[in-house]
């Protein structure tokens, strides 16, 4: 497990304690009438924590780690990776929602640009822990800007919540859509070419 850290006031506060957690969800199948001696709950509550640890993982990542490897090619165009899958829980109700993620940079004039399974791996640091969506958006986009510092940025995100799906509501199916947009992806014409491009079979 590496040391906890501090990403913009919403990452980590302390290690994973993994008996607590066990205990916490002990407790709460005790809440809803269950009882967690019997043979089909017994290993529910480490179960649980153990997938907690792994849920909630980006707590204790930092993504500057994760764009650590930069490669400078003179490529001075677009850069686009669409459909990243991504996974989540929903802060609010502890209940996933999933959909995909587009990311797309226009690398800084020097065409320093980074690995694309890095796009991936730094969206799973913010996806990887209790989050909302529309925060999450901002958070990938703004540390693409600050860690990489190319000329502009666009995320746009489109997830399933479970919280809509299963509670509530009831309307499975229903898709939130969000975006981020930074630099010089802001002028029309340049985010017009990105969102084409992202919306393209």
């Amino acid at each position: 497990m590496t040391d906890p850290v501090t990403l913009d006031g919403e990452g980590s506060i302390g290690e994973f304690d993994e008996k607590r957690a066990e205990n916490a969800v002990r407790e709460l199948l005790i809440a809803v009438g269950e009882d967690p001696d019997r043979e089909g709950l017994r290993e529910t509550p480490g179960r649980v924590a153990r997938a907690y640890r792994e849920i909630f993982a980006g707590l204790w990542q930092k993504p500057e780690d994760v764009l650590t490897t930069t490669f400078d090619l003179g490529h001075d165009e677009m850069v686009l990776v669409k459909d990243i899958e991504v996974t989540s829980c929903c802060e609010h109700h502890l209940v996933p929602f999933r959909g995909v993620a587009h990311v797309g940079y226009i690398p800084a004039a020097t065409g320093k640009i980074t690995g694309l399974s890095k796009l991936a791996r730094l969206v799973d640091v913010y996806a990887r822990r209790p989050q909302v969506q529309e925060r999450m958006t901002t958070q990938i986009a703004d540390s693409l800007m600050d860690i990489l510092e190319p000329r502009g940025v666009i995320v746009v995100v489109e997830c399933e919540h479970m919280c809509m799906s299963m509670r509530g509501i009831r309307k499975p199916g229903a898709k939130t859509i969000t975006s981020a947009v930074r630099g010089q992806l802001r002028d029309a014409a340049t985010r017009n070419e990105a969102m084409s491009l992202i919306m393209a079979h």
